[in-house]
């Protein structure tokens, strides 16, 4: 299905709205808010104390609800727990316009707590319920919708916000509740989700909660590592959206209407990165297209840096008058830095998203996404504590955006060394975008969590790398001992915890350590592959098991996923010219194919999954071919 024929899905399409209209009234009111505090004040030190201190007010409470909020949502109906939380996005929104009639600052904040306060109760039930309603291969289209949704309503809302408040605060106040009003409606929609836990007791102690949905959250390990880089976006979103009234003001001289334009160009850029996300990772949860974002958010935030912005006007440059002056001011570079920065972060943040949805355990699944948003709200505090005590160190605004930079950069490059998945992962997106079309039947069949064993044929030197494009989940591989010694592929492998392999007669010592660290790893709830030929064909056929498999199995009775990997003999990786990489490869697109059957219990011989791994390859028995 197109992606936006969700939008006409009830499994999804009232999820997008009531999202999309609980964010447009976020930032309805607190735009307004903003709005009012960045014009009065004269210092941009303490402008920016008070916006930060705005920002920090609104994410607090992520940190202090979500433990019960993801308990709540684990235990009863989500669809019930979001309507709860918009009828109290209602009544908040009916107090914030009084506040916003009597102009009192210090109400307005408590009543920004209160947003942020409703806002932590919504987020477990939104995300989790999404793979309740969605197929796995809808994840990515789901969140990306739901991401590129978000930022456009952030955009109205924010453009919304400059607009009425020209005319007085009582049209902002009209708008918030009436937005409070249709958000209630669209629950009304939403089919059920049960409860995934209805026995759960609930602990009300956020301290001790918020340790255990730590441990919940901590395995897998990408999936605790994702939830990281996730909550390191938010610190690195938060600090630049926080900052554009100030960039605004002291970097490019601009009026307020101008924040809304650069709001305007980034929240369209985050709504087209979402879509082309989707649109690169072909439905799929794509994490090679992390490392890109990674990059890009680095790469457009430095450059933001490194600009020259010019000598001040003697009068704040409206949004006409930023291009009236592009002979000394950089616009059209500072547009384009915005939007790359918004289209990095989608290309970073949504396949992060769609990996713990589809990785984490259903039954747990909303803790976790409550662990996300704890996560997420000590890293957006930390973000508006940190540019506060930047701007009291005397750093300017954009030599944040410096420090930001280099720090993201920096984080990156440790989450990547700590989860090869993403480097791998980038590889193969490019491979499969450029010279091969990459495509797999019965990926279902796979199992979402719990040990796995995968058996296939061996045809080429980059078997295990298609291998790792079909498995949703991170594969170990056993492989021979003797490539870990080559520079390159050995550092790959050791990075990948892959396990070497030897020959009883060549290295006893290594074929016994082998055997030892598979079951360790099965019994590890891991997925390990094995190429039971011993071998890669040299004529393109499927060589007898040998009976190493029926040896973990014996160990360890897991399910055995058979695979057939289809269309590589010839490719430039096997060795039908007699030798693999001996000659040029052809310009044209290969087709490569990996079959995946039904999961095998019990502990089959080797000859049932030859026959097993033949019948996907859609290749006869061995017997037959010698027969004919």
């Amino acid at each position: 299905m197109n992606s936006l024929g969700l939008l006409g899905q009830r499994r999804f399409g009232p999820i997008f709205w009531t999202q999309f209209f609980g964010a447009f009234n976020d930032n309805l009111f607190k735009n307004a808010l903003v709005l009012l505090v960045a014009f009065k004040v004269t210092s941009e030190a303490e402008s920016g104390i008070l916006v930060n201190l705005a920002a920090g007010l609104f994410i607090l409470p992520f940190f202090l609800f979500s433990p019960l909020a993801g308990q709540l949502s684990d235990k009863y109906d989500k669809t019930r727990i979001i309507r709860f939380t918009k009828v109290a996005e209602l009544v908040i929104m009916a107090l914030g316009g009084i506040g916003l009639v009597l102009g009192n600052i210090p109400y307005l904040l408590v009543i920004l707590f209160l947003m942020g306060s409703h806002s932590a109760f919504f987020g477990p039930a939104k995300y989790s319920i999404l793979p309740q309603h969605l197929h796995s291969d809808e994840l990515t289209a789901g969140n990306g919708l739901v991401e590129m949704g978000t930022f456009l309503a952030i955009l109205l809302g924010t453009s919304t916000a400059g607009v009425l408040m020209q005319y007085g605060v009582q049209p902002v106040t009209v708008g918030v509740i009436l937005l409070a009003v249709l958000g209630v409606a669209t629950t009304m929609l939403i089919p059920s989700a049960p409860a995934t836990d209805p026995t759960l007791k609930i602990n009300w102690n956020p301290f001790t909660e918020t340790m255990n949905l730590a441990r919940i959250a901590s395995k897998p390990q990408s999936v605790f590592l994702s939830i990281m880089g996730i909550s390191w976006y938010w610190f690195f979103g938060a600090t630049v959206l926080a900052q554009l009234p100030n960039f605004t003001k002291y970097c490019l001289h601009g009026h307020e209407s101008v924040v809304t334009f650069l709001l305007a160009i980034f929240s369209l850029s985050v709504g087209l990165g979402a879509g082309l996300c989707t649109y690169l990772s072909r439905s799929d949860v794509e994490l090679g297209l992390v490392p890109i974002g990674a990059l890009g958010l680095s790469l457009f935030a430095a450059d933001l840096f490194l600009l020259d912005y010019g000598v001040a006007p003697t009068e704040l440059r409206t949004i006409a008058g930023l291009f009236a002056d592009r002979d000394v001011l950089p616009i059209f570079r500072i547009l384009f830095d915005l939007s790359a920065l918004g289209v990095a972060g989608s290309l970073f943040i949504v396949p992060l998203y769609a990996m713990v949805q589809h990785r984490a355990e259903e039954r747990v699944m909303s803790r976790v996404i409550a662990a996300n948003n704890v996560f997420n709200g000590v890293f957006m505090v930390a973000s508006a504590v940190t540019t506060m005590l930047l701007y009291r160190a005397g750093l300017t605004t954009v030599g944040i955006f410096a420090v930001l930079a280099a720090t993201n950069l920096a984080v990156a490059t440790y989450v990547f060394a700590q989860v090869p998945e993403f480097a791998l992962r980038f590889g193969l997106w490019i491979l499969a975008s450029t010279i091969y079309d990459l495509r797999y039947k019965g990926r279902d069949h796979f199992p979402r969590h719990g040990a796995a064993l995968i058996v296939a044929n061996h045809v080429s030197f980059i078997d295990w790398l298609i291998i790792t494009a079909a498995c949703r989940r991170p594969v170990r591989f056993v492989m021979d001992h003797r490539i870990f010694a080559t520079p390159v592929l050995g550092f790959v492998f050791r990075l990948c915890k892959a396990i070497p392999i030897a020959p009883a007669k060549e290295d006893a010592a290594i074929k016994e350590a082998a055997f030892a660290r598979i079951s360790e790893a099965l019994r590890d709830d891991q997925v390990v592959c094995i190429f039971p030929e011993g071998g890669i064909t040299r004529d393109g056929n499927i060589m007898p098991f040998r009976s190493g498999v029926e040896r973990i199995l014996a160990r360890d009775q897991v399910p055995v996923i058979p695979m057939a990997l289809v269309g590589l003999w010839g490719s430039f990786f096997s060795r039908k010219s007699g030798s693999a990489m001996g000659t040029m490869p052809k310009p044209s697109r290969r087709t490569i194919e990996c079959h995946i059957g039904e999961p095998l219990g019990g502990a089959p011989s080797a000859a049932d999954l030859e026959h097993a791994v033949r019948s996907l390859a859609d290749e006869p028995a061995l017997s037959s071919r010698r027969s004919a």
